[in-house]
């Protein structure tokens, strides 16, 4: 049985091998017997080339000598009936030699065809092998690769061709791959720490409670509220986490979206904020439609008027617009604030990065990366640009709208 098992995989591990071989001996075997063919019909169409002489006598009573070159007799011929019989005898004893040649041409031709058949065969083994070699020596690599080598290469050399190319994109492919584990394990251990931070601050203001005897109702009160407020920070970040994990998956439904009208609803709610910090919010608020998911739109278009809110001055200024650029729609958000160096711009898309903020500030650096995740989702073009005196510069460009 375990023979058995063996041969199968042998033979599967080799079946586009074989085929390559079958294709290869096959073209060839048709090629043969094409050219067997027209070689053969070729010599049947020709006519066989027999030289007669024949002895007449004129009517002047002289005698004449013709000579017939070809396998039939003129008409006009004035031949004996004797000559005559001489000359068909010929033309039967050349058809019978042609027929024979014929036969032998067949017989050795198809000899000869089959023994070319078979090295054919075998050297079309010989050379897929050696045309497959490369991609098994490139399967046996990736084989090898896993989470713990996936730095490791095929590094194909030579001349650039198919194999060379499909080695390249597999090489493409794993520093890819290489690339999102990175990022995967830096978000894994990012959250961690946000995670514990509050965590942590709950253990000590309990720890605080239960150990001091002389705690009065007030000092509880007063330390119940702060873990209200770590209890809120958590929630707001494993949320967070949760519709950053739900935009990196891509869109479970499309639906036409009104992008002004949400804009229009997070400006109105954000208004009690704009006046408590003093920020003016200049809206342009124009008709724009866009195809996606309503929930995470909505989110891009909170988290950008949340950031540039956070991240601003004393009577500071928040920008925001709605349209269309041809048959795409663009939401726009500018907003005066620190400066930020145009080089640090893109750190600001990656999950838990504030820069000089601080962790206490209510903010865990995911608004962002969230906007980030949202508009990849959507197939639309994020462009953060750090403005000279301060703020960023934030749009997004969505495709165009999809028609039914």
């Amino acid at each position: 049985m375990g023979i058995l098992v063996g041969l199968t995989s042998k033979l599967s591990g080799m079946r586009v091998r074989l085929r390559l071989t079958l294709l290869y001996g096959g073209l060839f075997l048709l090629s043969g017997v094409v050219l067997l063919t027209i070689t053969y019909l070729l010599v049947a169409h020709s006519t066989p080339n027999v030289a007669m002489s024949t002895h007449s006598t004129t009517p002047s009573g002289g005698q004449s000598t013709s000579i017939f070159l070809g396998g039939t007799l003129p008409a006009d011929a004035q031949l004996s009936e004797a000559d005559r019989r001489i000359a068909e005898a010929f033309q039967e004893q050349a058809r019978q030699q042609q027929a024979e040649i014929m036969n032998q041409l067949l017989v050795k031709s198809g000899v000869a065809l089959a023994i070319m058949s078979v090295i054919s065969t075998v050297l079309g083994w010989l050379v897929a092998g050696r045309v497959l070699r490369p991609l098994r020596a490139m399967t046996n690599t990736i084989q090898l690769i896993s989470a713990r080598n996936v730095h490791k290469r095929l590094a194909v050399t030579g001349p650039r061709d198919e194999l060379k190319n499909l080695a390249d994109t597999v090489d493409g492919l794993l520093g890819r791959l290489e690339a999102a584990l990175d990022s995967h394990k830096r978000f894994v251990a990012n959250a961690a720490h946000e995670l514990r931070t509050p965590l942590t601050l709950e253990h000590a203001l309990l720890e605080e409670a239960v150990l001091d005897p002389a705690a009065t109702a007030e000092e509880f009160r007063a330390q119940f509220e702060e873990l209200m407020l770590v209890s809120e920070q958590q929630a707001r970040l494993l949320e967070s986490l949760l519709v950053l994990a739900t935009s990196e998956r891509g869109l479970d439904r499309r639906e036409s979206v009104d992008l002004s009208g949400l804009a229009g609803d997070v400006l109105r709610a954000a208004e009690p904020r704009a006046r408590q910090q003093d920020l003016a919010v200049v809206a342009e608020v124009r008709p724009a439609t866009v195809t996606g998911d309503p929930a995470l739109v909505e989110r891009l278009v909170a988290n950008l008027v949340d950031n540039a809110m956070s991240y601003n001055v004393p009577d500071g200024r928040v920008e925001v617009a709605t349209g269309t650029e041809g048959a795409r729609s663009f939401l726009s958000v500018t907003n005066t604030g620190p400066p930020v160096p145009p080089e640090t711009v893109d750190l600001l898309l990656n999950p838990f990065q504030r820069l000089d903020r601080t962790a206490d500030d209510g903010h865990h650096g995911l608004g962002l990366s969230i906007v980030q995740s949202i508009a990849a989702a959507h197939s639309a073009d994020l462009t953060v640009r750090a403005l000279p005196g301060g703020g960023l510069a934030i749009r997004v460009l969505f495709p165009a709208e999809e028609n039914g």
